[in-house]
């Protein structure tokens, strides 16, 4: 896996609002041929639908809503997890005439050849979520991804020790080897966990990264994990998917519920795992923010202006800074779920649904 990045923390303020659904979508505007002036266009390829729902059920409505609000024509697009069909997109993109291209790549090899295409026609760019390394986005935004491992790791260790865990095995499902958030997690949870495992307090178990953050293909390594450590006694899983993964394989060895398990994310998913108590936290990402941080930012570049940001994050790969927004995640645990339906990211109805409504009343869900 590639060398975790170093970078400073930084808020970006912005005021874009948000809503809309559909696998592509246009502005208000795009491609009509009417008369006057040409607005901006903004171009987002988002990376599949598989590795997390949040592109989609979040991202999409999110981005698009605020740049209907902002009066912009945009067009925003998803690669479904296919380099090929990522790269034609952006071809059209960039031939259609967006004024800027925001990407999350599905590599940095993908997301390097599209970014420099876009540069060359003159098109400013922005990585979105994911940094692409070697790349030549003029703009970085994201969430603190180290912290987020951080938080991760901290997580298993305090529901390890309420669980009063004496020297367990630790197993680590990592995301996928291609992304460079993945790495920036298990630098984050592994600064936590390493010094554990060198006092033999833990005891460092199977580790394994999932290619795509597929979640089938998660379940069978963890079914593998399991064979040869069937004593694992906590779960370091990069996302909810993957916990869930985890959770099929514990809850067919009847061992759900007694070996602690992270997540990332807070999907409806993850925080009934939570309820349920299958699952001891996950990491809320605010993505309504991190879609109206690039937005903003986006909006700025279309008409013409410098995009304003306060932190820089290192490409090693590239060796250069980039400039940055980073926002801040959330540990979630069972006494902090509201939290997430406050901010309107998961509504009640979408988890306090069967079975777990009795979970949520007990838990104090509002």
């Amino acid at each position: 896996m590639r060398k975790g990045l170093l970078f400073a923390t930084a808020a970006l303020s912005a005021t874009l609002l948000s809503t809309v659904t559909a696998c592509s979508s246009s502005g208000p505007g795009s491609g009509s041929g009417s008369a006057g002036a040409k607005k901006p266009k903004i171009g987002v390829i988002l990376p599949d639908s598989k590795s997390s729902v949040r592109w989609e059920t979040a991202d999409r409505p999110y981005l698009a809503a605020a740049f209907k609000a902002a009066g912009v024509d945009y067009d925003i697009q998803n690669a479904e997890g296919d380099k090929q069909a990522f790269q034609t997109i952006a071809d059209q993109m960039i031939t259609s005439g967006v004024n800027v291209l925001i990407i999350v790549n599905l590599d940095s090899g993908t997301g390097k050849a599209v970014l420099d295409k876009a540069k060359s026609q003159g098109v400013a760019t922005i990585d979105y979520d994911r940094l692409t390394l070697g790349g030549s986005a003029q703009y970085y935004v994201s969430f603190d991804n180290t912290q987020v491992g951080k938080l991760q790791g901290q997580g298993l260790t305090k529901c390890l020790s309420d669980m009063g865990a004496k020297n367990p095995v630790v197993a680590e499902l990592n995301g996928s080897p291609t992304d460079n958030n993945a790495t920036l997690f298990a630098a984050g949870y592994n600064s936590v966990l390493d010094p554990l495992y060198a006092s033999g307090e833990y005891t460092k178990g199977p580790n394994q990264s999932v290619p795509d953050w597929d979640s089938a293909q998660a379940q069978t390594i963890f079914e593998q994990m399991n064979t040869s450590a069937p004593n694992i006694g906590g779960v370091l899983a990069a996302n909810d998917g993957l916990a869930d993964a985890a959770i099929a394989v514990l809850r067919k060895n009847h061992r759900n519920g007694q070996v602690p398990i992270t997540g990332q994310d807070a999907t409806v998913q993850g925080l009934q795992n939570i309820l349920a108590g299958d699952q001891c936290m996950t990491v809320y990402k605010a993505v309504k923010k991190e879609a109206d941080a690039v937005s903003a930012l986006a909006v700025d570049l279309a008409g013409g202006k410098k995009g304003q940001t306060s932190a820089t994050v290192h490409d090693p790969t590239g060796n250069r800074d980039v400039p940055a927004a980073l926002l801040t995640p959330e540990a979630i645990v069972k006494n902090n779920i509201q939290d997430v339906i406050n901010d309107g990211f998961v509504t009640k109805a979408q988890l306090c649904t069967g079975d777990y409504d009795a979970l949520c009343t007990k838990a104090g869900i509002k």
